[in-house]
């Protein structure tokens, strides 16, 4: 699988002269603060191939707000742009993070575009990322992997706090089929020295789910969406401000049966030769208020609320039959103030209350099984981001967690009478963090991070991390970033024996322990034509897995990879990019030592093209997946090196303005109808379609 790495290295180029529709403008910028200058690049990361859109909104892709007040906030209506961009800005200032690494944002109206119908829709098109999803509203069992590293061996948070909820494989983790899009503003992609602010356990990285906030005249937005598979979807939010008060309220409906035939062979399928026990239903809700105190404070209460009801696949052989119900609650109140007199002290405050409650349940031939995990957490955290000069910028504080964890398990199988127990758990967790930014000059800056950990399971730790950036000339900018990382154990993995695998918990379990790093460039080829390469890496000793049944410390994992992003800006109303990403994720230790981890493509390439003009818009997005090895091997020919087939797949996008606030949109997805292998045997449906109507008022 490697020959595809030298394939596409070749080909990029090719690629460039094939689609001169690839990118958006972007430049490295040099920021004048006082007598300082802070060297941003905008170069963006190409993140946002969009999958078709429920929302008829523009191709803009727009940098993250940098004030608290509204005079700065965006407008809640987009209105149409005859030049838009699709970008990916690498930011550092809007909420003052480590430059060192770039930061990836994607906005709402690019979400929109792309009609992500969750956060696992939006994040598969950032770099990066290897998201094996089954159709919409795909379960949680498929693999989310970042920079090779686990969805659990990244930090997740909504307005900066944690929604991981210390729970592993057992019911997915953080489900990412769960999280309102409708309430996204957008999402944030950190890396590097970043990860000290948030988290030990980032050796991806850390994804920061924005949720929207109210401004200007009230405004209802609403659409619905029919296509395939059954599937049908409705959206309504309403928001705005009054005087010092903004508020948002929305809701989401999502279903699909998810039914399709697959070929022989494929996991999960029934007697007729369907795709069985993958429907998915969603309901979020979402609402958020805040209140401006006075010019210097700030609160802000936000809650989100879901309730999901889906089947679970786990490439089932034989047929896969649980059911898994999700619940959640995520409630957040901060406060904002800025000290002193001027812009140089910010000090926020927040306190979090986090709800998750899985409950697995099912047949095994004669036999029933039950699993129910309910995690509540406590947050709290002080953040204060300090100028002490021109030149040297601190942000520091103090987060505490405390985790609950109630596990029920219980099977009618008399081999498993054994496992039925009722375990209650609890986990404090308290942190200090640092990040210190020093401008040695107009266009060098390093900054220097540390997070000290006292954890109630496993001791005292330090995760120290470095960045520095330079730009070289004004076109040309270098960066590199290198930072010590902890994951430990799941409470589930240390204590709860698993009912849909079979797993048994393992309470003398080491934490993952290694470091991460990062090398990059920036380059500005013409006003035009952007780009920006990254060489990744990571060393992650005792990864945890299983071995016969049981979780166990399996040994050592060393992933090196390398992210290419360029985008080009041809003509008013076009815009195109190229991502891609080469990820190799090596086992060097055990009885797989030497190959690729299961469910990880070595190669992944995006290039999209998009046009638009007076309300209409068309876009063309196309996917290389080079495969990825697979980890479950149900027939008896099967090999431990056997991958899954490379595949290439199209989707086309539009949006018809019907009125000045009504549009009709229609995704086209898989034109080339392919049942391409996604992962383990578990196969894409080939062609769908969806429409919807979109209208606000």
């Amino acid at each position: 699988m490697k020959k595809d790495f030298l394939l596409l290295t070749v080909a990029l180029p090719s690629l460039l002269i094939a689609f001169p529709s690839l990118a958006a403008e972007s430049e490295i910028k040099h920021r004048n603060t006082d007598k300082s200058t802070e060297v941003i690049s905008d170069i963006p990361s190409l993140s946002e191939i969009e999958l078709p859109a429920t929302n008829a909104e523009l191709l803009t892709q727009q940098s993250a707000p940098s004030e608290i007040g509204p005079e700065n906030q965006p407008e809640t209506e987009q209105t149409p742009s005859d030049e838009p961009d699709i970008s990916i800005e690498a930011i550092g200032e809007p909420d003052n993070l480590p430059q060192s690494t770039p930061t990836y944002v994607i906005q709402k109206e690019e979400i929109q575009k792309q009609g992500a119908t969750s956060l696992a829709d939006i994040l598969k098109r950032m770099p990066g990322f290897a998201i094996n999803d089954v159709g919409h509203g795909a379960d949680t069992h498929t693999g989310t992997y970042y920079r090779g590293a686990s969805i659990n061996q990244s930090v997740f948070l909504i307005n900066g706090r944690p929604i991981n909820n210390n729970v592993n494989t057992y019911h997915g983790g953080t489900d990412l089929n769960s999280i309102p899009v409708e309430a996204i503003e957008r999402v944030e992609l950190y890396s590097g020295t970043a990860s000290a602010l948030y988290g030990s356990s980032a050796f991806g990285g850390v994804v920061n789910i924005i949720t929207k906030e109210g401004y200007g005249k009230p405004k209802l937005n609403a659409s619905a969406e029919f296509g395939s598979l059954s599937l049908n979807n409705q959206q309504v939010s309403y928001g705005g401000s009054s005087n010092n008060v903004k508020y948002n309220f929305s809701f989401e409906r999502f279903f699909t049966d998810n039914r399709y035939r697959v070929p022989v062979g494929a996991a999960n399928r029934d007697e007729q030769g369907f795709l069985f026990n993958a429907d998915t239903a969603t309901s979020t809700y979402f609402g958020s208020i805040g209140v401006d105190l006075d010019k210097k404070n700030s609160l802000n209460l936000d809650v989100t609320a879901l309730s999901s009801r889906r089947g679970l696949i786990y490439f089932g052989f034989p047929l896969q039959r649980d059911r898994l119900d999700h619940d959640g609650l995520n409630v957040g109140l901060s406060w904002k103030t800025r000290l002193g007199n001027g812009e140089s002290s910010n000090l926020t405050t927040s306190i979090g209350y986090n709800q998750d409650y899985f409950s697995t349940y099912g047949p095994t031939g004669a036999f029933y099984r039950t699993g129910t995990l309910d995690t509540q957490q406590l947050t709290a955290r002080v953040d204060h981001e300090w100028k002490i000069t021109a030149n040297n910028k601190l942000r520091w504080g103090l987060d505490l967690k405390n985790t609950d964890l109630n596990g029920d398990v219980f099977s009618t199988n008399p081999s498993r009478l054994g496992t039925n127990e009722t375990e209650d758990r609890s986990l404090f967790n308290t942190a200090l963090f640092a990040v210190n930014t020093w401008n040695i000059s107009d266009n060098f800056l390093i900054d220097l991070g540390l997070r000290q950990t006292f954890d109630s399971q496993f001791g005292n730790y330090l995760n120290p991390s470095v960045g520095l950036r330079y730009a070289v000339t004004p076109i040309v900018a270098v960066r590199g970033s290198w930072a010590g990382a902890q994951r430990n154990p799941g409470l589930d993995q240390l204590y709860v024996y698993d009912t849909v695998h079979g797993w048994e918990p393992n309470p003398d379990l080491r934490p993952e322990t290694g470091s991460t790093w990062s090398a990059g460039v920036d380059v500005n080829f013409s006003q035009n034509l952007i780009g920006q390469f990254t060489y990744f890496g990571s060393s992650i000793g005792d990864r945890l897995g299983v071995i016969a049944g049981r979780w166990e410390n399996i040994g050592l994992v060393d992933t090196n990879g390398l992210e290419a992003a360029l985008q080009f800006k041809i003509a008013a109303g076009w815009s195109t990019f190229l991502n891609y990403t080469y990820t190799d994720a090596q086992i060097k230790t055990g009885t797989e030592k030497g190959l690729q981890l299961g469910l990880i493509p070595y190669s992944v390439l995006q290039t999209g093209v998009g046009y638009e003009n007076a309300g209409w818009q068309a876009n063309l997005y196309v996917t290389y997946n080079s495969g990825a090895r697979r980890s479950i091997f149900a027939n008896s020919t099967d090999k431990p090196t056997d991958f899954a087939p490379s595949f290439v797949n199209l989707d086309l996008t539009g949006r018809i303005p019907l009125t000045t606030n009504l549009g009709l949109t229609v995704y086209l997805e898989n034109l080339l109808g392919e049942q391409y292998e996604r992962v383990n045997r578990i196969y894409s449906p080939g062609f769908t379609f969806r429409l919807g109507l979109s209208a606000n008022f």
